[in-house]
């Protein structure tokens, strides 16, 4: 009796975790929608593509210390209100690309910002908290996955844009289908079709 009682009670908590890993994000499909028709199509554009390539081989000596030392410059500017390295990253052709492709969204994308192989920011339409991305789930979970990865994260509130958001990365690939980068975007689900 205690044995089948076990057995009912494990049988019911999976069946329940499985329930609340699926229904984590109520929109995934309509954002899998967005990404396939308003994302996908022009992320092999050369602007993307050239200026990740770019950083990575320019940062492609730096060490841990190197990255923290940047990590926390761009932590003091953003809490400051800006400085060198946010004006620099967000004065780039890639930024202004960005920028264009979240103004033309009509409220769908919040925020998009592109990493190089390292983790660390390429290119963002807005100034993002910190610039070392490497030990988030949007960079493991693409870069890290290699080519064709996609993650869609939790709703949840970005004080930020004062939206409801959830972000979805995704990794860059080269001309020859390698793995260099990756970019997430914040959708707005109140504006999702």
């Amino acid at each position: 009796m205690k044995y089948r009682l076990f057995a009912m009670v494990a049988v019911a908590a999976m069946v329940l975790a499985s329930t609340a890993t699926t229904m984590a994000n109520e929109f995934e499909p309509q954002i899998r929608e967005a990404f396939k028709t308003q994302i996908q199509p022009w992320l092999g554009d050369a602007v993307l593509v050239d200026a990740i390539k770019a950083q990575n081989t320019k940062h492609a000596s730096l060490t841990a210390a190197d990255i923290d030392k940047l990590d926390k410059d761009w932590r003091a500017q953003a809490k400051g209100g800006g400085g060198a390295l946010i004006d620099q990253l967000l004065g780039n052709a890639l930024s202004k690309f960005l920028k264009g492709k979240k103004d033309a969204s009509a409220g769908l994308f919040s925020e998009i910002f592109a990493m190089d192989n390292k983790g660390l920011n390429v290119g963002q339409s807005d100034v993002t908290s910190d610039y070392m991305q490497g030990d988030e789930g949007k960079w493991k979970k693409t870069y890290g996955a290699g080519p064709g990865a996609v993650f869609i994260d939790e709703v949840e509130f970005d004080d930020s844009s004062q939206t409801f958001q959830s972000q979805l990365s995704t990794t860059i690939v080269d001309g020859a289908g390698k793995a260099i980068g990756a970019i997430t975007f914040g959708l707005n689900v109140e504006n999702l079709p």
